[in-house]
């Protein structure tokens, strides 16, 4: 079961009392007051474990409480400690309050334990309320109570690259052919309902994270359709290949539009994201006319043909159309990085596109980091 979005009211450990105690022992007259204090309440943390991918595990469990302090004890003993309680989340979540709306923790880095609530602190015995003025003190705190919060964790995918692009327009299969994931492929919409993560391959030593997110539509941003629940898993991801299906009875160009539209309504963030085009489903039509409808498809977004991606040229069945720069420049924003026709299930084009994706990433981390 996929969940990526639970409620939880989390508590930590209350404080243990501290003992009212006196010593009485035979032979001893003056024993004095000799409880002990109270052990601290359990904290709670939160715990980042790669080997978890979905917050199921948390789904039904309403209150999470660290154990409370147990009291102190006579003869100067301590009462002992609470135990700490850990919350395991996968990586790319985030936790929020839900009173505030606030996002309180971003939880990214793979073993990364994050201290989210202290425990009460328990209570003073009476020893330590002895004086001149009161041998016998008959007081001793009580441990403080712990701290109750309510928060939403909201996972994120992390991926290099998200695709995007309507329902059965070819997401799945391309992620299947390209990576080591294997979606539900069929030839009906929305067989995605579910992100899906699957890792690309370049060579012995480099690859590349791809997410799948269910279809987007028009007024996705609206809450039509599946997209809309689901395309906060590609906020984090640096780039974005947007998928346009070439035999669809929409119109390409107003498959990239629309795609543009409900990206920039939802987030801003993701209206940033560079992005490259792929061109699906070719294996329904010759050579020929896959290059009048590339052709045409670049003209109406206002797009030169340049040049052919010659660095791919070696593993491509049909010409492709990249611009007249390199891989290494920076494109204005609205403009793709590259626009390559493909056939998953013909892979025609696919290793071409596995390099540039690739490629394109590696720009794209290169530019952060200067």
């Amino acid at each position: 079961m996929f969940v990526d979005s639970v409620e939880l009211l989390v508590s930590s450990g209350k404080g243990g009392a501290g003992s009212i105690s006196f010593w009485t022992e035979k032979f001893v007259a003056n024993g004095g007051p000799d409880g002990g204090d109270g052990g601290r309440g359990g904290a709670v943390f939160f715990k980042i474990d790669n080997n978890t991918d979905t917050l199921s595990a948390l789904r039904g469990r309403n209150h999470l409480r660290a154990e409370n302090g147990r009291p102190g004890e006579p003869r100067k003993c301590y009462g002992r400690k609470g135990q700490d309680m850990y919350i395991t989340v996968p990586p790319g979540t985030t936790v929020i309050d839900t009173e505030t709306g606030e996002e309180i923790f971003d939880l990214i880095q793979e073993g990364e334990i994050v201290s989210f609530i202290e425990g009460g602190k328990g209570g003073l015995g009476n020893m330590h309320f002895k004086s001149a003025s009161n041998q016998r003190p008959s007081y001793a705190q009580p441990g403080l109570p712990g701290i109750t919060k309510k928060v939403r964790l909201e996972m994120k995918l992390i991926a290099d690259v998200g695709l995007v692009g309507y329902p059965n327009v070819g997401k799945s299969t391309l992620i299947s052919t390209l990576s080591n994931a294997r979606p539900e492929v069929a030839n009906y919409e929305f067989t995605t309902l579910t992100p899906k993560l699957g890792v690309v391959n370049m060579g012995e030593y480099d690859s590349y994270m791809m997410a799948d997110i269910p279809g987007i539509i028009e007024g996705a941003s609206d809450g039509r359709g599946l997209g809309l629940e689901f395309l906060k898993h590609i906020e984090r991801t640096k780039t974005l290949l947007l998928m346009i299906d070439a035999s669809n009875y929409r119109e390409m160009k107003y498959q990239y539009e629309t795609l543009l539209v409900e990206l920039n309504r939802y987030s801003d963030t993701l209206s940033t994201r560079k992005h490259a085009i792929a061109i699906t489903k070719i294996d329904s039509f010759s050579k020929e006319e896959v290059n009048i409808l590339t052709d045409k498809f670049l003209s109406d977004i206002d797009i030169e043909p340049n040049k052919i991606l010659k660095k791919y040229k070696a593993d491509m069945d049909y010409i492709s159309y990249g611009f007249e720069v390199d891989f290494g420049v920076e494109l204005p924003k609205e403009k793709p990085m590259f626009v390559l026709p493909i056939s998953s299930v013909a892979h025609i084009n696919s290793e071409a596109l596995r390099y540039a994706i690739g490629d394109f990433i590696n720009m794209v981390k290169e530019e952060d980091e200067v």
